[in-house]
């Protein structure tokens, strides 16, 4: 390493966000990266540690540690603090595709196994990553690359989400002719419709997007493949096809009063307020509005979070948001040590947005609904709770009655919608999400490949790319007869 000290010579710099009460006023990005000598100061941070967890993406303890897509962390953390950007971002693109989403969007696995937070803190490796790419946008290092030879070879995926994108630029790059299908009208998927422009503006987005078109992507949006485009078509037209249509059959919360009008699951709520916005900068009206309305979030994930920002932004009277699991710790637990990911106690950024509109962190923890309360007209007035211990159990006497006009379902998904995989004659398993042969991604249909949350379930989009990656390596295989 370019700096052996730095680690010890220099605090870490986390990520900086613009003030709670301006960023309020407006749906742009709510952080944004410190200067170039800050920057280098981090990247010396990094370790000659000799075994870098943060680029070995594992699952310990049913949680991510580690980098799923194998990022080069040390080189490029190295080569930054030296001031080598262009070939910082070499090394970075040889692994990510996508590193400006990562960037942004990823929980940072990598610094839950970054050896440096032993001693004091982990580097900021994310902070890095979009450093990184965000130069090599401006400076142009990031344009097409066009594949050398063309295969003859069409394949079809569905999905344009993070796994969409990923196995595309891959199969793209290795010269089959690859037709991307998006049944929104703007291609994303999650990117776009399911994460907050807060967390990645659209441009973003649109800018990989074109880069991709350019390198040869064919993208459709507005077709829905089973219903606005035939399955048998599918089939007859293409060599091979992949299936990244996420997990987004939401789950329910099957309680007293869920008929009741004012309950909308998280996706709904997030997906139609930012096509508004998109559209129209929310001139049109056509979303779900919070404005002037008690709102209470359900869930404790990134998706709660991000209704919550959306809600405050939308000016909500007030704000409570139910979180089954107790307040974590400050500190890593023995049960849970390093290198694990650290179970303990974050103020993430629509938090402290709620905290300065009401004054006290929104969250209610160890909490659970247990009933809706409606009006004489059908619309929910409240909800009733219970406090629970430490087994989740309801603790006697602890009954609440919170006012709510709207009420937000955050609280994860059960698996990709079954429509298609019905129509293909794909085979879910017992988690509901699409069955695929043992450390393989092809399904069970000869030629039907899946890839991302619709197969591995819920989970991060730094596993969405690193699956979109491999399930293309393997349908190359399958439509050239190339092994590994």
């Amino acid at each position: 390493m370019g700096k052996v000290t730095g680690f010890m010579e220099y605090k870490r710099s986390p990520l900086r966000y613009r003030n709670p009460a301006e960023r309020l006023k407006d749906w742009r990005e709510v952080a944004y990266l410190p200067n170039e000598e800050i920057l280098r100061e981090q990247a010396s941070r990094c370790m000659d540690c000799a075994v870098p967890f943060c680029q070995n993406g594992s699952t310990l303890s049913g949680m991510t540690t580690g980098c799923p897509v194998y990022n080069l962390i040390p080189e490029w953390n190295d080569l930054i603090y030296k001031g080598n950007w262009k070939e910082a971002y070499e090394r970075l693109k040889m692994t990510n595709p996508f590193p400006e989403f990562t960037g942004r969007a990823c929980p940072a696995p990598c610094e839950g196994g970054c050896v440096a937070s032993l001693y004091e803190s982990p580097v900021t490796i994310k902070n890095i990553e979009r450093a990184i790419i965000d130069r090599a946008f401006e400076e142009g290092w990031a344009h097409p690359s066009p594949p050398a030879y063309h295969t003859g070879k069409k394949v079809a995926v569905i999905g344009s989400g993070p796994a969409g994108l990923a196995c595309a630029a891959e199969l793209n790059q290795k010269g089959h002719d690859v037709t991307v299908y998006e049944r929104s009208d703007r291609i994303g998927g999650l990117l776009t419709y399911g994460i907050p422009k807060m967390k990645i503006e659209q441009h973003i987005v649109d800018r990989r997007v074109k880069l991709l078109a350019e390198e040869g992507v064919r993208f459709i949006t507005g077709v829905e493949v089973g219903k606005h485009d035939a399955i048998e078509h599918l089939r007859s037209e293409y060599d091979a096809v992949v299936l990244c249509i996420g997990a987004t059959l939401p789950r329910d919360l099957t309680i007293p009063g869920r008929g009741l009008q004012g309950i909308h699951f998280a996706m709904e709520y997030l997906h139609l307020n930012t096509k508004s916005l998109l559209d129209s900068n929310l001139d049109d009206g056509k979303y779900i509005s919070a404005k002037g309305l008690d709102v209470i979030v359900i869930g404790g994930g990134d998706t709660a979070t991000d209704c919550i920002s959306t809600a405050l932004r939308q000016d909500c009277k007030s704000l409570v948001q139910f979180d089954i699991y107790p307040q974590r710790p400050d500190q890593r637990r023995k049960g849970n040590p390093w290198p694990q990911y650290p179970i303990i106690h974050k103020l993430d950024f629509g938090q402290e947005e709620a905290m300065q509109r009401f004054g006290r962190d929104p969250r209610s923890f160890a909490t659970s609904a247990v009933e809706f309360l409606g009006d004489e007209t059908g619309r929910i007035v409240g909800v009733r709770s219970h406090s629970l211990n430490h087994h989740k159990e309801v603790i006697p006497d602890t009954e609440q009655v919170w006012p709510a006009q709207l009420v937000l379902l955050a609280i994860g998904f059960q698996g990709p919608e079954p429509q298609l995989p019905d129509k293909l004659n794909v085979q879910l398993n017992q988690r509901l999400t699409i069955s695929t042969n043992s450390r393989s991604y092809q399904t069970n249909v000869e030629g039907v490949f899946s890839a991302g949350d619709a197969r591995r379930g819920q989970s991060l989009i730094v596993w969405a790319i690193q699956e979109g990656k491999e399930a293309a390596e393997e349908c190359h295989q399958y439509i050239t007869g190339v092994s590994p």
